[in-house]
């Protein structure tokens, strides 16, 4: 049975302070109330080392939101996947809109990412999702599938299992807009055929599917019941627990 994941992006927010204050009463919901899925928080390079040791006998996962694309050396101002792991931390986040539009990350880059990232004992969430001009021109499925072929579908069956996929309509990021259930639905049982294409129907039927467009508590509900969303990659709402809480009592 496929894993019902929700998970964070803090994306660059908090100070180190208001990290640990965010995890730790995330940390203590969750202990007087078990969730029914698994639980991420993504956090700034900052906040890893101290917030996965604060969280390491807690039901909540960390993962790091971006690492380099190169195992060491002389990248100034870059963070390795091995550095991330040395941290506690058990994901990362990659292949996200705003690293593929901000800073330039192309295919080839994210799949250098994805590789080291699953050789130093990461899991990842792989993000991918079209733009609104993509969408008018019903452009979406071309463009995940894409996406996907370009970075991650290289990987072995193996590798596969530690790889989460995250959907994420760009034009619903932060916009306030969301795609209907019924939209997400498509598109994620869309990527879920593209995955059996390439694996096979057993390992597409193991792999966790979220979805990333202005998620929150009041249309996750609706969303999680479709049978291909397994779960949530949540922004703005993940910056504050009563929020994700929410969002996480979804599965209950």
């Amino acid at each position: 049975m496929r894993k019902h994941i929700v998970a964070g992006n803090w994306k660059m927010n908090k100070s180190l302070q208001e990290g640990v204050a965010l995890a730790t009463e995330l940390k203590e919901m969750l202990a007087a109330q078990k969730p029914n899925c698994d639980v991420i928080i993504g956090t700034p390079f900052i906040h890893l080392a101290t917030v996965s040791e604060l969280l390491k006998d807690s039901v909540i996962a960390v993962s790091a939101e971006n690492c380099a694309d190169k195992e060491s050396g002389a990248y100034t101002g870059e963070v390795s996947a091995s550095m991330v792991k040395s941290t506690g931390a058990e994901y990362v986040i990659l292949g996200h809109s705003e690293r593929r539009e901000y800073y330039h990350e192309t295919p080839e880059i994210l799949k250098e990412k994805v590789d080291l990232a699953l050789a130093n004992g990461l899991k990842v969430i792989f993000c991918i999702g079209e733009s609104l001009e993509e969408r008018d021109a019903n452009k979406q499925e071309a463009v995940c599938k894409a996406e996907l072929a370009g970075s991650v579908f290289h990987l072995t069956a193996e590798q596969w299992k530690n790889v989460v996929i995250a959907y994420e309509p760009i034009w619903a990021i932060g916009t306030g807009k969301t795609a209907t259930a019924e939209q997400a639905e498509e598109i994620h049982a869309y990527i879920r055929s593209c995955v059996a294409e390439v694996y096979g129907a057993e390992v597409a039927d193991e792999t966790s599917i979220l979805y990333g467009g202005s998620c929150k508590a009041s249309n996750a509900p609706e969303l999680f019941g479709k049978p291909n969303i397994d779960g949530g990659l949540i922004g703005g709402a993940s910056l504050k627990a009563d929020d994700f809480k929410g969002i996480i009592d979804a599965w209950n």
